[in-house]
């Protein structure tokens, strides 16, 4: 009797079996290379297994790919228009005021002046006397006891009661007290955000950048003078004149303690993803 463990696939026993007969029968081919076929058997089903199980991840990879390369950026070269030139002739400067005279009589203070001593020549200084009714000067002017005090005047020589004139149109660049949107700029640009049309000529053409803007700020809070400095085109610089006219007030900036005309520049960052 044959042992429990009997591999009847074993070569010797193969020719034991064959023995006398055809070899070259099928049968005795496939048993010489059973073991063979059973590993290639068990690496190509590993290998499809694997892939089977791998793709999703690889179509996802591939379709990533292709779709960063999808993406175009639009660059567009902005060119600034000059300046208008500046009519020096239409430029009409503030009347000069003389300033009314002091309350209280001023006596002249001579300057000391360091020259040679043939040049020398003696000029008294007020006396004591002189300084107990008048205050020391430039020069010897008359006082008014009848004026009422204004602090709002220069002091000095000039015409009694006159106004100091100022020119209301000039639009300054530097303030000490800038001018604000009411809230905040925070707050302003998320009018911005509400009240901005996106063209639609620039969503077709993806277009993002930042258009920039430069305005005047009046003595009463209004934008005026809106002009575009950088436009994106496709009308992306027309709606931003259009949402600022309909802009609530700002806070005018402040100088000498008044509100004062001035120049302000805004940039405005469109981001067509946001949308």
């Amino acid at each position: 009797m044959f042992g429990s463990k009997l591999d009847i696939f074993k070569k010797e026993w193969l020719e034991l079996v064959f023995a006398g007969r055809n070899k070259a029968y099928g049968a005795y081919q496939l048993r010489q290379t059973a073991d063979t076929d059973t590993t290639k058997a068990l690496f190509i089903g590993v290998i499809l297994f694997l892939l089977a199980v791998s793709s999703p991840m690889i179509l996802s990879f591939i379709s990533s790919n292709t779709a960063d390369d999808a993406v175009q950026t639009i660059e567009t070269e902005v060119v600034l228009s000059e300046p208008p030139p500046v009519d020096e002739e239409a430029v009409i400067p503030p009347p000069i005021v003389e300033p009314p005279p002091p309350r209280v009589d001023q006596v002249r203070m001579p300057p000391p002046v360091v020259v040679e001593a043939a040049q020398v020549r003696d000029e008294e200084p007020p006396t004591v006397e002189q300084l107990k009714v008048a205050d020391p000067g430039p020069k010897t002017v008359a006082g008014d006891p009848t004026a009422a005090i204004r602090i709002d005047l220069p002091v000095g020589e000039g015409p009694k009661d006159q106004e100091v004139t100022e020119d209301v149109d000039h639009v300054f660049t530097s303030v000490e007290v800038a001018p604000t949107p009411q809230g905040g700029l925070e707050e302003f640009y998320k009018y911005v955000g509400r009240n901005y049309n996106y063209p639609a000529q620039a969503q077709e053409q993806g277009v993002s950048g930042r258009v920039l803007l430069q305005f005047v700020v009046e003595r009463d809070g209004s934008l005026t003078d809106i002009q575009v400095l950088r436009d994106l085109k496709y009308g992306t610089g027309e709606e931003a004149v259009r949402m600022l006219k309909r802009a609530p007030k700002w806070k005018p900036g402040i100088q000498n303690g008044r509100p004062v005309r001035v120049q302000f520049t805004l940039p405005i960052q469109l981001n067509l993803a946001a949308q």
